[in-house]
């Protein structure tokens, strides 16, 4: 059997390739690292988490991608798999050990005997005697490889960048200051309700930080990255306080649900929350501090957080660029470049937009390439289901500009928004009317428990493979 290329080793073509090589596909996955560095990579090791370490909720049935963590491991998802083998503490989201996360992917992937590793740069697209590729180069995509995509397609690639949030040693946190907590006192996986540090702030201490933060130096643009739009759900934090004083407030600095143990008659204006980085808890990242200040500025600004006088940072924030196609217009439903079919898309260049969307895309993208090599049919899943609206949205998403010309596709994660509508319960079990937060609740839990059913049907009526020895 002729091999499937897989073009990058991140979070979509590690899964793509783990989801051929389960089925008896072989696969040759090709990764450029540690011949050509990235500027946001530190390792060579498979699937490493760049940004947050955080997968986000794990709850499967009022949240959208505690649902899709739901999917893939139905599917038999390496990255769920690893990621979950390898969780810290964090509320109610999953969390990662990111360097054990990437090196159990790491490890599973060389050790499986139908998966080849070659390491290496490639700067042109696949020759035509590659008659299955999965390209999952990512949002790091190297500038040769991108330029011959877009050679390829005769479309401009859209752009924006994705900060990185600082990390900080924990023993330089002030305890006294800071408290242990989760928001509302939330357990999630490995948790404890306790899985945050939080960092409080009075209001003369917030207006002194948010004017530090905006004349903090900024990183310069370099001149091809100007006038390049942030995706929304990650924008730096000095860019939010530019919005308005107090966005942070409502934001990742927001106060609800947080109760000072040193002051608890004493209401936090702001709060700044640290989540465990590593399995060892000696390092915390500053949620939601993605930042392009630079890393001087770093330093005077987040040394002003109650708790982080003498903090020691063991990286600082950084700045790097995605891309991504048009995807709608460019891309068949099953992920295949409708100018040249032998080819596949998947992961953040797709459009998609986080860790698990990227997983998500990759193992569509394995399984829809599994199923085309060995003669069976796997159709993309139903739209009720996580992985189906996520689908629908990169090749058929679009959102209209607010002045007059052609649509926009942007990259989304997923969410409830993408999903059709569902027919939700109106009265609780003992037949009262149901309103407000409970209402919400119950639409939720009608939705996922939709998506779970029709996705159990279609992975097992769509993908019945034969799986190989793991």
């Amino acid at each position: 059997m002729q091999p499937v290329h897989v073009v990058g080793g991140g979070l979509a073509g590690s899964e793509a390739a783990w989801q051929l090589a389960r089925r008896g596909v072989p696969v040759i996955l090709h990764e450029m690292r540690p011949t050509r560095a990235t500027d946001a990579h530190k390792t060579q090791d498979l699937a490493e988490l760049v940004c947050s370490n955080s997968f986000r909720s794990d709850d499967a049935d009022q949240n959208a991608v505690g649902l899709l963590h739901a999917e893939l491991r139905a599917a038999g998802s390496l990255i769920m798999a690893s990621a979950d083998a390898h969780q810290v503490p964090a509320g109610g989201a999953l969390a990662v050990d990111r360097d054990g996360f990437a090196a159990a992917v790491t490890r599973a992937l060389e050790a499986h005997p139908l998966v080849t590793i070659e390491r290496g740069e490639l700067t042109a697209l696949p020759p035509e005697d590659w008659d299955s590729v999965i390209v999952a180069t990512g949002p790091l995509t190297s500038p040769a490889l991108s330029q011959a995509i877009l050679d390829a397609t005769g479309e401009d690639a859209l752009a924006f960048f994705d900060a990185i949030a600082p990390i900080l040693h924990f023993d330089s946190v002030d305890l006294d200051i800071c408290w242990f907590q989760s928001r509302y006192d939330k357990v999630g996986p490995g948790g404890t309700g306790k899985d945050y540090i939080n960092c409080p702030m009075d209001r003369a201490q917030y207006d002194a930080f948010i004017d530090a933060l905006i004349a903090a130096p900024k990183a310069e643009f370099k001149e091809w990255e100007e006038n390049t739009p942030y995706f929304d759900g990650c924008l730096p934090i000095e860019v939010m306080a530019e919005r308005g004083r107090e966005t942070l407030r409502h934001g990742p600095m927001k106060p609800m649900g947080l109760t000072n143990a040193h002051k608890p008659t004493e209401k936090p204006y702001a709060v700044v929350q640290l989540r465990q980085d590593n399995a060892l808890g000696t390092l915390y990242n500053m949620v939601g501090f993605q930042t392009k200040l630079k890393h001087g500025g770093q330093l005077e600004v987040f040394r002003m957080i109650p708790g982080l006088e003498d903090a020691v940072f063991a990286r600082l924030g950084g700045l790097h660029r995605n891309t991504f196609l048009n995807s709608p217009k460019l891309l068949d439903g099953t992920l295949r470049l409708k100018a040249r079919p032998g080819l596949r898309f998947a992961g953040q260049i797709t459009g998609c937009e986080g860790y698990v969307e990227s997983a998500s895309v990759g193992c569509m993208a394995g399984l829809f390439a599994a199923a085309e090599r060995l003669g069976t049919q796997c159709p993309p899943p139903p739209p009720t289901t996580a992985m189906g609206a996520l689908l629908g949205h990169i090749t058929g998403g679009h959102i209209l500009r607010d002045e007059p010309g052609p649509r926009s596709f942007q990259p989304m994660n997923v969410n409830f928004g993408l999903f059709p509508p569902v027919e939700a319960p109106k009265v609780d079990d003992e037949g009262k009317r149901l309103k407000g937060k409970d209402k919400t609740r119950a639409k939720k839990l009608a939705m996922t428990g939709r998506a779970r059913a029709d996705f159990a049907e279609w992975i097992a009526a769509s993908a019945p493979l034969p799986l190989a020895a793991e």
